[in-house]
C-alpha cells in the first residue's frame, strides 16, 4: 500500500493538521459553566413514541483481540504498525477497549444509560480472513458477532449493524488497491451476504457504509467514492431481492455532513455553502435518489469525475430504505474565485472552489472541543436535517452519530475526568434542536451518541476523548460512568 492509499483512510476532520502544543487551550474552551443550560427541561417524552436512542461504535475502535479468534489482517492494522509515527501517541487498535472480551459488561453500561439499541460495526477481516469468500470463512468470528447481538436482544437492546467502518481486509488493499478498484464490488457484496444470512435473523437495521467521504479523502478520491455507491448499490439489491422479505429488515446508508453557513451576504458565499454541501453530501445523496452526481461536481470535477451507466443509475436510485446522519460541527464557507493562471495538480478540495473557515472577524463559529476541526454548532444539525427533507424528497433519518471529545489528560483525577458537563450541554442543545425538526417535519426515527465508551480515535490515538463512559487507559481498561452517562439514564427514563 502507498502512502497516498493510507491516506484515504483518514477521517476527515483528522486531515487537519493536528498541533498537540494548542489542543489543551482548544480543549479549554468547552469547560465554561456559564455556557450551560438547564439540561432538565427535555427529556424522552419531548421525541415521537418509538423513538430510538442508542450510542455508537466501530469494530477497530473498539474491538482489540486484533491477532485472536481468527481475524485476518486490516489495513488499519497495517497503518498504525508500519506508521507508528503518524498516530498522535504511536498507538492502534490492537487491544483498543477490548470490546471483544468486555462485551457483556459494555451492554450493562448500556442497560444502565436507558439506552434502546447499539449501532456497531462488524470487521470485515475477522468474518473473512482474506477478504474473500473463497478464501474461508472464519466461524470463530461469526461466533463472536453472533454472542453480542443475542446479549444486545437479551437486555432489551435493538442492534444497528454496520457492514464497513473502514477496516478493509489487508489482502483486498494488496491484490487491487481496495475500493480504487471495481473487483471490490462482487467481494463486499459477498461479505454483505454472509451477513445478511448469519445474522439478518435478528438484526433488522443495516448500514452497509460509514462516511464514504471521509474514507474516501487522501487519494482519488472520486474513484474511491464511486466504487463505495457501486457496492453499496450492490449490496441493497442482494438484500431486497434475497433476504429483505423474509427477515422483515431495512437497509440504508451513513454519510457524514457539516453544516455550512455562508461567510457573507455575498451571492458568490451563498453559492459556495450551497457547493460545500454538494461535495461533501450531495455527493452521495444525489447518486441515491437522481442517479447522478451533483451538477456543481460535474461542472467543477470535469471528466476526473467517474461517470454511471445507464444500468448503474438506475441501480443506484432508491437504494436505502433510511439515511444515517453523522453530524458534529459547521463551517463558514466562502467562494475563491476561479483562476486560469492556477496550473498546479487538481485536489478535491481545490475542486470545491470553497474557502472553509471556522471563524469570521474573529469570532468563532462556536465552542472548541480538542479535535481541532470540532466547532460546537448545535443549530447546524436542524438545519441539515431540514436541508435533507427539502433537497431529498423526506427520507427516514436515523442520526447515526453526534458527539464531541475533550484531551485525554493523564494528570486529571478520576473524579475530574468524570466530569463532563460540557459534554452534557452538547447533547442537550443537539438533542432540542433535532427535536425542533421532527416538529418541523423531518422524519427522524433515532439518535446515535458517538460514543458509548472512549476509544482508538484513529489518528488522534488515544489522546481525544469521545466517550460518555471513561475508559481507564492506566487501570486494566476499567469503565467508569461519566456525568454524561447519568444525565443520558435519566434523560431516557420511561414512565
Amino acid at each position: 500500500m502507498t502512502f497516498n492509499g493510507y491516506l484515504y483512510l483518514l477521517y476527515l476532520g483528522l486531515l487537519t493538521l493536528i498541533i498537540s502544543s494548542s489542543v489543551l487551550m482548544m480543549a479549554a474552551a468547552v469547560t465554561d459553566p456559564t455556557t450551560l443550560v438547564d439540561h432538565t427541561s427535555l427529556n424522552r417524552s419531548n421525541f415521537p413514541k418509538g423513538f430510538i436512542f442508542g450510542t455508537a461504535s466501530s469494530s477497530y475502535q473498539y474491538e482489540g483481540a486484533a491477532n485472536e479468534g481468527g481475524r485476518g489482517q486490516s489495513i488499519w492494522d497495517n497503518y498504525t504498525h508500519k506508521n507508528p509515527e503518524k498516530i498522535l501517541d504511536r498507538s492502534n487498535g490492537d487491544v483498543a477497549v477490548d470490546q471483544y472480551h468486555r462485551y457483556k459488561d459494555d451492554v450493562a453500561i448500556m442497560k444502565y444509560m436507558n439506552t434502546d439499541a447499539y449501532r456497531f460495526s462488524i470487521s470485515w477481516p475477522r468474518i473473512l480472513p482474506k477478504g474473500k469468500v473463497s478464501e474461508g470463512i472464519n466461524q470463530e468470528g461469526i461466533k463472536y458477532y453472533n454472542n453480542l447481538i443475542n446479549e444486545l436482544l437479551n437486555n432489551g437492546l435493538i442492534p444497528f449493524v454496520t457492514l464497513f467502518h473502514w477496516d478493509l481486509p489487508q489482502a483486498l488493499q494488496d491484490e487491487y488497491n481496495g475500493f480504487l478498484s471495481p473487483d471490490i464490488i462482487n467481494d463486499f457484496q459477498d461479505y454483505a451476504e454472509i451477513c445478511f444470512k448469519e445474522f439478518g435473523d435478528r438484526v433488522k437495521h443495516w448500514i452497509t457504509l460509514n462516511e464514504p467521504h471521509s474514507y474516501s479523502m487522501g487519494t482519488e478520491p472520486y474513484m474511491a467514492s464511486h466504487n463505495q455507491l457501486l457496492a453499496h448499490a450492490a449490496a441493497v439489491k442482494l438484500y431486497r431481492t434475497k433476504y429483505q422479505d423474509s427477515q422483515n429488515g431495512s437497509i440504508g446508508i451513513t454519510l457524514n455532513c457539516h453544516w455550512f453557513l455562508p461567510f457573507s451576504n455575498d451571492t458568490l458565499d451563498h453559492q459556495a455553502a450551497q457547493r460545500a454541501l454538494d461535495f461533501m453530501f450531495g455527493w452521495f445523496m444525489e447518486p441515491l435518489t437522481t442517479g447522478e452526481y451533483p451538477q456543481s461536481m460535474v461542472s467543477f470535477v470535469g471528466n476526473r469525475l467517474p461517470k454511471f451507466t445507464t444500468e448503474q443509475s438506475k441501480m443506484l436510485i432508491g437504494t436505502f430504505d433510511f439515511i444515517g446522519i453523522n453530524y458534529y460541527t459547521s463551517n463558514y464557507a466562502a467562494n475563491i474565485p476561479y483562476s486560469n493562471n492556477d496550473t498546479s495538480k487538481p485536489t478535491y478540495f481545490k475542486d470545491t472552489h470553497v474557502n472553509l473557515t471556522t471563524e469570521r472577524n474573529g469570532i468563532p463559529i462556536g465552542p472548541r472541543a480538542a479535535s481541532p476541526w470540532l466547532f460546537i454548532y448545535p443549530r447546524g444539525i436542524q438545519e441539515l436535517l431540514l436541508y435533507t427533507k427539502t433537497k431529498y424528497y423526506n427520507p427516514l433519518i436515523y442520526i447515526t452519530e453526534n458527539g464531541m471529545d475533550e484531551i485525554n489528560d493523564p494528570t486529571l483525577s478520576l473524579e475530574k475526568s468524570l466530569m463532563d458537563t460540557y459534554r452534557i450541554d452538547y447533547y442537550y442543545r443537539h438533542l432540542y434542536y433535532i427535536s425542533s425538526a421532527i416538529k418541523l417535519g423531518v422524519k427522524v426515527k433515532g439518535y446515535f451518541a458517538w460514543s458509548l465508551l472512549d476509544n482508538f480515535e484513529w489518528m488522534a490515538g488515544f489522546t481525544r476523548r469521545f466517550g460518555i463512559n471513561f475508559v481507564d487507559y492506566k487501570d486494566n481498561l476499567k469503565r467508569h460512568h461519566k456525568h454524561s452517562a447519568h444525565w443520558f439514564r435519566n434523560f431516557l427514563k420511561k414512565d
